[in-house]
């Protein structure tokens, strides 16, 4: 009987250390909330103050808006120092590197064929923003595509700014829109964009214009500073408006137009691009004709949705385009 026990109590102990055992098993294993994605940006100066902007804001969505679903973005944010071989480099070390996606705001969009040649070869996407490759750079490569806006829509709100204007521009009153252009860099298409079509859109609305001074300002505010003071200098109250490329050389330009004795809104016209707070602020106030918000917010957005795409095996399109919009009051 105590033998009977002895082996009734044996198997009672063998069956419940066998469920212990097989509870252990079925417990699961620790997960990780989900992967790390890697990915490699290059902004051709951090010292730009829309692309500074820019590049906070895509950091920021990538880092808390897009981790949402658990997936971990790892971006590494790099200064090209608006030097071409400099970004080259950058770009190829971001390679070598292993990133999954490289986002690249080009110093010259003339390289575009290189870094597309490299990202391919690595079969690594690219995300071109604000500074557009050729249509036919990006049919080379599937996975490249380019983030902005048209800067054929940003320069004809510059223009049409000037044209609904009671005086339509014309401050002198000769019958001309006589005209200062500041530029960004010519080789960047936004730059030659902005160029034409705000002067397109004088034209198409019918007015005279006579272009007194144009020279490139590398969307630098001491630049665009030190051109409209020559260009007030040499022209004086001939000029009507100043056209600047972007809202850093207009800054400039609203400096040299204060220290030439000239008013914006009474006797001269003041215009740029990015709607930077600085100038939206100016355009209240009355310093500043008006600006055209380039949307950075939506900008940066839409690219870390695109490099979010195409890494979880999405098709990208080849353009995704944001809408500038007029800023007058």
């Amino acid at each position: 009987m105590k033998k009977l026990l002895s082996m009734i109590l044996a198997s009672v102990l063998i069956f419940t250390l066998a469920g212990c055992g097989g509870g252990e098993e079925a417990a699961p294993e620790a997960e990780t909330d989900g992967k790390t994605v890697k990915v490699g940006v290059s902004i051709y100066k951090f010292d730009d103050n829309f692309m500074t902007l820019y590049r906070q804001e895509l950091e920021r969505y990538f880092e808390e808006d897009l981790s949402a679903d658990g997936t971990t973005y790892d971006v590494t944010v790099v200064d090209g120092k608006n030097d071409q071989a400099e970004q080259t480099n950058q770009v190829n070390t971001f390679i070598a590197d292993g990133v999954d996606v490289l986002v690249v705001n080009l110093v010259q969009a003339s390289a575009a064929p290189t870094v597309i040649e490299a990202a391919k070869a690595a079969d690594i996407p690219v995300i071109f923003i604000n500074r557009e490759p050729t249509a036919e750079d990006l049919a080379t490569y599937d996975k490249a595509c380019y983030v902005g806006a048209d800067a054929r829509q940003s320069g004809t709100f510059q223009g049409e700014i000037i044209a609904n204007l009671e005086n339509k521009g014309d401050y002198n009153g000769n019958g001309v829109v006589d005209y200062v252009m500041i530029m960004g860099d010519p080789e960047n298409v936004d730059a030659q964009y902005r160029t034409e079509f705000s002067i397109k859109a004088l034209t198409d609305a019918g007015l005279k214009v006579n272009k007194l001074f144009e020279q490139r300002g590398d969307w630098d505010q001491a630049k665009g500073q030190e051109l409209a003071n020559t260009a007030l200098t040499q022209f004086g109250n001939e000029i009507d408006v100043i056209f600047c490329n972007n809202d850093g050389m207009a800054l400039g330009a609203a400096q040299a137009i204060a220290a030439n004795g000239r008013t914006v809104g009474k006797d001269i016209a003041l215009v740029g691009v990015d709607a930077l707070e600085e100038c939206q602020q100016m355009v209240k106030d009355g310093t500043m004709t008006g600006t055209v918000l380039n949307d950075h917010i939506g900008q940066a957005q839409k690219a870390a949705d695109a490099a979010k795409l195409v890494v979880e095996g999405g098709t990208l399109e080849k353009n995704y385009t944001v809408d500038y919009v007029k800023i007058t009051e």
